[in-house]
């Protein structure tokens, strides 16, 4: 891509800012900082229109009953993703920082995920019942430990190529072109056009082509050589890296609100089985369903990534106050619909789910603009591996609400998580506004 069209976009995405000014960044980084810029919006575009099209919640889940898995495997789809993505982080973050070139760790991850998605869609085509279950749940935990690997780095090479007021940016341009492709995804598997498991292994493979590019695209990065201490063995870097919630009262605080507002990762499940369970199921066959949850879910994201993005730059403190309001909003409304009998008309579980998905895009933007806001080059990696940590654990214990559901029911569990949101509004209004600091 030539000079000038890495400026123009550069321009177009961070206008009204103040200026080619670089901030918190080598001063080698900002000769390249609109190259940079690019890079990075479009490597991670590639990663979340994957995560679009192998989505665990919704697409996973409806292909291994398909497939005629067995229900215990369709249960571990989302713990394996999400906990194997975060639980990891602390282990592999001391042997990363050894990486004076962290951009080879994330593509090389990016390489991983591509091929476990490979792998998925090859279970998909030759595999039933149990053998697929065990497939597909192998495959997913390799793509959710590569993915943690990648999390680790990113941040860490963004904090070290893009300046601090628009980091939020290029993380929200890229969620915005994510959602746009995955949007035409859910229209795509709405509209009969295809066969429906034609649509979704196509789009296994393409999540696997899509990441195996993310990780060439983003190999193009020109990332100075940083700091390498603190490399250190496992146990070593748990100690150490434990030992900042000690000394980091605003990194606590973080924690904390990054914990309760899990409660926007963890709510749609009990939203759909409670419509399901209180109203019936929707469409005639589930798959309708979820196309139309896949088009609420990708609209969210198209329409308030962005915004949420430059927002966070000016002040991701807010984003998080925001979005714990909106959570609380949109959880409520919920409840009041399925006490109202309307939770099953066609139009409610898609624009409640469409209301919290915004909170949840503010909430991704938000505490990722935030963490590397707050931390320095040299603490940026282990406070983004410790809080990925700690969080992973909370999504392990948060399959106890699965329990709760059972015994007390849905609309119980969504109360709680509604209560976990509002509490998070208090705690976030005492984080410090990262974004005024020198």
């Amino acid at each position: 891509m030539a000079r000038e069209t890495h400026d123009l976009i550069f321009q177009m995405l961070t206008s009204g800012d103040d200026g080619r000014v670089c901030k918190d960044i080598p001063e080698d980084a900002c000769h390249m900082e609109a190259r940079s810029f690019t890079t990075h919006v479009m490597a991670l575009s590639t990663s979340k229109i994957a995560d679009g099209l192998i989505d665990p919640k919704l697409v996973l889940s409806w292909l291994l009953a398909t497939l005629g898995a067995p229900t215990l495997f369709i249960g571990l789809l989302v713990p394996v993703r999400e906990a194997g993505s975060l639980l990891p982080q602390l282990f592999t973050a001391g042997a990363l920082r050894l990486l004076p070139q962290r951009k080879w760790a994330w593509a090389a991850g990016s390489l991983v995920q591509g091929l476990a998605a490979l792998a998925i869609a090859i279970s998909a085509f030759t595999l039933e019942g149990q053998a697929a279950g065990i497939a597909i749940i192998g495959a997913l935990a390799v793509l959710a430990v590569a993915r943690s690997v990648c999390s680790v780095t990113y941040k860490d090479v963004l904090g070290k190529t893009v300046s601090k007021s628009r980091r939020g940016s290029a993380t929200g341009a890229a969620t915005t072109v994510g959602a746009a492709a995955v949007l035409a995804y859910g229209a795509l598997l709405t509209s009969g056009l295809l066969p429906r498991m034609d649509i979704v292994e196509a789009g296994l493979i393409g999540a696997g082509v899509f990441w195996i590019t993310g990780a060439a695209i983003f190999l193009q990065l020109r990332e100075v050589p940083g700091a390498t201490e603190g490399g250190a063995s496992p146990i070593s870097a748990v100690m150490e890296n434990f030992g900042l919630l000690r000394s980091d009262a605003q990194l606590r605080r973080f924690i904390a609100v990054r914990g309760l507002l899990v409660s926007t990762a963890l709510a749609p499940p009990f939203m759909v089985a409670l419509a399901a369970r209180e109203h019936g199921p929707d469409g005639s066959d589930g798959f309708g369903g979820l196309g139309l949850l896949v088009i609420a879910s990708a609209g969210a994201g198209l329409l308030s990534s962005y915004v949420w993005g430059r927002l966070a730059d000016k002040s991701s403190r807010k984003v998080l106050i925001l979005t714990s309001a909106s959570a609380t909003i949109a959880l409520c409304a919920t409840l009041a619909l399925n006490a109202a009998g309307l939770l099953g008309a066609a139009w409610a579980l898609p624009l409640v789910l469409f209301a919290l998905m915004i909170a949840y895009q503010g909430v991704r933007l938000g505490r990722s603009t935030h963490l590397v806001d707050m931390a320095t080059q040299e603490t940026r990696a282990a406070y983004t591996a410790l809080s990925n940590t700690i969080i992973g654990a909370l999504l392990l214990l948060g399959g106890g609400f699965s329990l709760v559901a059972q015994f007390a029911g849905e609309a119980v569990v969504l109360g709680l998580l509604a209560v976990m949101s509002a509490m998070a509004l208090p705690v976030a209004l005492g984080l410090e506004e990262v974004q005024v600091k020198a």
